[in-house]
C-alpha cells in the first residue's frame, strides 16, 4: 500500500463551490485512489470521512494497540475538523467501526476521554476487516458548528459539556395609554 506524504499542517482548502461546499484533504493515500474528501463542509455542518490512525507519512500508529489507535484516529479527526473551522466539541456523532469487539474496553476508553463531556450520538459496529490489517478502529464524525451564539448550561453532567444555543425571547407588546 502506498503510503501518504502528509504533513502535520492541513492542506491547501480546494475553494469554496458555489453552493457552499468546502473540502479538506489529509494527504492520505486513499483519498486520491477512492477519490473522496478527509472532511466536507456544507453550510454548518462538517462530515470527517472515515479516519483510521496514521501518521503524517501514512504508516499505521499504535498497532496491535486499539487503544493508541484510537486516540490517534481521534486527533486525525480533529485536525479534519479545524481545518474547516470546526472543533471537536461540535462534534454531534460518532460511528465507530472495530476490528474485534474484544477490543471494546481500549477503544471505549479512548473515546470517553475525548467524548465525555460532549456526549455525541455514537454507534460501533464490528466489521470484517480494512484496508490495512495492522488498523483495529476507525471512527466518522459529523459535527454542527451552527451560527448559535451559547450560553453555559445549567445543572449540566459534566464541566466540559458543550454550551446550549440561546433562545432568543419575544418582549411582549407594549401597550399604549388610552
Amino acid at each position: 500500500m502506498p503510503r501518504s506524504r502528509r504533513s502535520e499542517r492541513p492542506h491547501a482548502r480546494e475553494p469554496t463551490s458555489r453552493s457552499g461546499v468546502r473540502r479538506y484533504a489529509s494527504g492520505a493515500p486513499w483519498e486520491a485512489i477512492v477519490g473522496y474528501s478527509r472532511s466536507v463542509r456544507v453550510g454548518p455542518r462538517i462530515y470527517v470521512s472515515g479516519t483510521t490512525a496514521t501518521d503524517p507519512r501514512g504508516a499505521i500508529v499504535g498497532p496491535g494497540d486499539p487503544y493508541a489507535q484510537t486516540v490517534r484516529a481521534l486527533d486525525n479527526v480533529q485536525r479534519a475538523l479545524e481545518a474547516l473551522e470546526g472543533r471537536i466539541v461540535d462534534v454531534t456523532r460518532v460511528r465507530v467501526f472495530v476490528r474485534d469487539f474484544q477490543d471494546f474496553d481500549a477503544i471505549a476508553r479512548g473515546l470517553s476521554e475525548r467524548f465525555d463531556g460532549i456526549r455525541p450520538a455514537a454507534t460501533m459496529v464490528a466489521v470484517n476487516g480494512f484496508v490495512d490489517p495492522a488498523m483495529r478502529v476507525e471512527i466518522e464524525a459529523d459535527a454542527d458548528v451552527g451560527p448559535y451564539t451559547s450560553v453555559p448550561r445549567r445543572g449540566s453532567l459534566s464541566a466540559g459539556r458543550p454550551a446550549r444555543p440561546v433562545r432568543r425571547r419575544r418582549e411582549p407588546a407594549r401597550r399604549r395609554p388610552s
